[in-house]
């Protein structure tokens, strides 16, 4: 009997030891990604551009669905200004009712939205592995050092050019590696002399290359604590100045909006192109060009710390506090957005979204030679300049700060004012539209 109870003890402490092995094997359910217990319900989406942010949407809608049958997708597509306008309408009054559980917001404005509705939007610290994505995405959706967001899109900036106008006029892709506005402008003037060709299509009252040109020197319209920052910028100055050389130097094409910026190059009009990752798919749509264009890193201002990188536009994905589908929401988020490698590789090729989720960027599509830029790996290069960009926090009033510096440029154009002067007028016109 007592050889029985021995045999049985030995039996059950192997299948003990056993039962403690299988579950050491499972993978430890960590703070960066929790477990969601029961993912059915629904989940309503906000976003703009059926082309682009909802046909990469319904892309993560059917892959989160493939493993979560149980959870219905709601994605509206509302216009930009539409749903900027519903959001603020709905946060100021604080009425939640028709709110969706998860709003894509453009960077620009992601401070704004954070600092003015606090406790709207859901704190993601520890629920998203925030350090798979590029700085300077985080920092604009940090307060208080907790994040709000799960970042998508970047803006990573880069300057294309035809390389066949470029080599007219004698330069090679080395001689435009990591130069100066200054020098970019004298290339300018060579291609013109050399080719008659523009160096490229302007807008003169387009904030987009002043806000490439300050990212790129870690200095924006605000300083770190959200104060306006304008007479006494020296960043500021420079740009304001490098604008008026751009504009006195006649290598521009003036244009006005995006369907004249667009023709501008795909047109053969102008030699070069610089702003966001996101015109790649403008600048390919004219098929007859292929292989007469590469990109070089972003030109810099002469300004102590300045970069060869820079970004202009991007936007993030916020969950609203008030989601009665939040744990849900997030899961989304994190299992898409946040961890689907695949999920980058199919946007990047059907709709050219360069996304900041770093792990994915090692991937096929990423380090592909790509023919129409003479077989350079332009994705990589992108990656590795996204990088580099400087974390900027743009505080409350981006696009006010925009109207109060272009309100002077044409007096800074012609000369009827000063950069210092300019400044110093754009700078007492936004205190006093802001109230500060």
């Amino acid at each position: 009997m007592k050889r029985v109870l021995s045999l049985l003890l030995v039996v059950v402490m192997l299948l003990s030891m056993a039962a403690c092995s299988k579950e050491a094997e499972k993978p430890a359910t960590t703070p960066d990604a929790p477990a969601v217990a029961g993912n059915s319900g629904k989940v309503t989406i906000w976003a703009w551009d059926p082309n682009f942010n909802i046909a990469i949407m319904n892309e993560a809608k059917a892959r989160y669905q493939k493993d979560n049958p149980n959870v219905e997708v709601e994605i509206v597509d509302i216009a930009k200004g539409d749903l900027e306008q519903k959001l603020h309408t709905n946060l100021a009054s604080g009425v939640t009712a028709g709110l969706p559980d998860i709003v894509l917001i453009e960077d620009y404005n992601a401070q704004k939205y954070l600092q003015s509705y606090p406790g709207s939007f859901a704190d993601l610290s520890g629920k998203v592995k925030h350090s798979d994505f590029v700085n300077y995405k985080v920092g604009l959706m940090t307060i208080d050092g907790k994040v709000y967001g799960v970042p998508f899109d970047t803006g990573a900036s880069g300057f294309y050019y035809r390389s066949d106008y470029l080599e007219q006029a004698g330069y090679k892709h080395e001689d435009l590696v990591n130069i100066t506005w200054n020098q970019f402008i004298e290339i300018g003037k060579k291609v013109k002399e050399k080719t008659g060709k523009k160096m490229f299509g302007f807008g003169l009252d387009d904030g987009g290359l002043m806000r490439v040109m300050l990212q790129s020197t870690n200095q924006w319209y605000f300083d770190k604590q959200g104060n306006i920052n304008m007479a006494n910028n020296e960043a500021l100055k420079a740009a304001v100045k490098a604008y008026k050389d751009i504009v006195a130097s006649d290598i521009i094409k003036p244009t006005s909006g995006w369907n004249e910026w667009v023709a501008a190059f795909n047109s053969g009009d102008t030699a070069a192109v610089v702003t966001g990752v996101w015109i790649t798919g403008s600048i390919k749509a004219e098929a007859s060009q292929s292989g007469k264009w590469k990109v070089a890193p972003t030109p810099r201002l002469d300004v102590a710390g300045a970069v060869n990188a820079s970004n202009l536009g991007g936007s993030s994905w916020y969950v609203l506090e008030s989601s009665k589908n939040k744990d849900v929401a997030v899961d989304f988020l994190n299992k898409v957005y946040a961890g689907d490698n695949d999920f980058y590789q199919k946007i990047l090729i059907d709709r050219g979204a360069v996304g900041s989720y770093m792990p994915a960027q090692g991937g096929a599509s990423y380090a592909a030679d790509d023919a129409f830029f003479g077989g350079q790996k332009v994705y990589t290069d992108f990656s590795e300049w996204m990088k580099k960009i400087p974390s900027i926090n743009y505080g409350l009033y981006t696009y006010e700060a925009d109207s109060a510096i272009f309100s002077v440029m044409p007096d800074v154009y012609s000369g009827a004012l000063s950069v210092e002067d300019a400044l110093k007028k754009a700078e007492d016109q936004l205190k006093n539209q802001i109230g500060k």
